[in-house]
């Protein structure tokens, strides 16, 4: 069964994003916890959390449908040592509030070099940050996200990916989220079936679907290969629809929160329609 849905708002209290991702006949969904541009929150009080779980119940959604998102400012592999340690507090916190909210999944962009490390120093931070992380936490699994390239973030080839995970002591709380814009402006083509076929064969091969429990389904505005991260709309994008179509239809992807990002909220049901619409033609087929 394939979880389909949106990364939707949580504006006037987290149980709001809840009722905004049934509004949109979403069979999965993805949040913040807390501003996404702020390093620090107030703690989670019960009421909030009480009543976050109640709609989750509700609604019908269970933690392995829900894939929330951690802070932008958090760099798990910054080469600064008091910046390092500034984010691996940050996203300790976050792993909290998924524990407190219980939440199994915390999504979020592996981090930077700055141009002030190597790749290999950097990717071994970020590791590392989640070593730290996993030990001061329970039951919750640290997503990495593959980027597009843009800058100094890593985590735009899977090798990189691979080599986090090679560096997690606790590989059962440890997997991966693939945006399909970043991959593609990082150099996987998915604009054939043939391409998506090579692409994921290639995922296969070095990091493994077993590790793969979260996706980002998004078209992309920006060029293949180019290293620029714009999303857009599915169809409307240098992607195309195949891709999209192509995912609804290989079980592989089943059971993990597949999630739009795309660029009009306007559109989401429409786009999850479409998009279970693909995995029920595929099941009469």
């Amino acid at each position: 069964m394939k979880f389909i849905g949106a990364h939707v708002s949580a504006s006037g209290g987290l149980e709001n994003a809840v009722i905004r991702a049934a509004e949109l006949n979403a069979t999965a969904f993805a949040l913040f916890t807390k501003n996404q541009r702020q390093w620090r929150a107030a703690p989670l009080n019960d009421e909030t959390i009480t009543h976050f779980k109640a709609a989750c119940q509700q609604y019908g959604y269970r933690p392995e449908q829900i894939l929330p998102h951690d802070s932008y400012l958090i760099n798990l592999g910054h080469p600064v040592e008091e910046a390092l340690e500034k984010s691996r507090a940050a996203f300790i916190d976050e792993m909290q509030r998924c524990e407190q909210l219980g939440l199994t999944l915390l999504n979020f962009h592996p981090g930077s070099h700055l141009k002030q490390i190597s790749e290999e120093q950097c990717l071994a931070r970020i590791a590392e940050s989640i070593n730290i992380a996993l030990a001061q936490t329970e039951g919750v699994t640290a997503v990495i996200e593959n980027t597009a390239g843009q800058g100094s973030n890593l985590g735009f080839r899977f090798e990189h990916l691979a080599a986090i995970i090679d560096g997690v002591d606790d590989k059962s709380r440890v997997g991966v989220c693939i945006d399909t814009c970043h991959a593609f402006a990082a150099g996987y083509d998915l604009r054939t079936e043939e391409n998506c076929a090579h692409t994921f064969a290639e995922f296969e091969r070095i990091v493994g679907f077993r590790y793969l429990r979260g996706m980002h389904l998004n078209d992309a505005k920006s060029e293949f290969g180019s290293r620029v991260d714009r999303h857009n709309s599915l169809g409307e994008g240098n992607i195309g629809h195949t891709a999209f179509r192509w995912i609804m239809r290989d079980p592989r992807f089943d059971n993990i929160p597949l999630i739009l990002e795309t660029t009009n909220p306007d559109i989401w049901a429409e786009e999850i329609a479409w998009l279970k619409a693909q995995q029920e033609q595929n099941a009469a087929a």
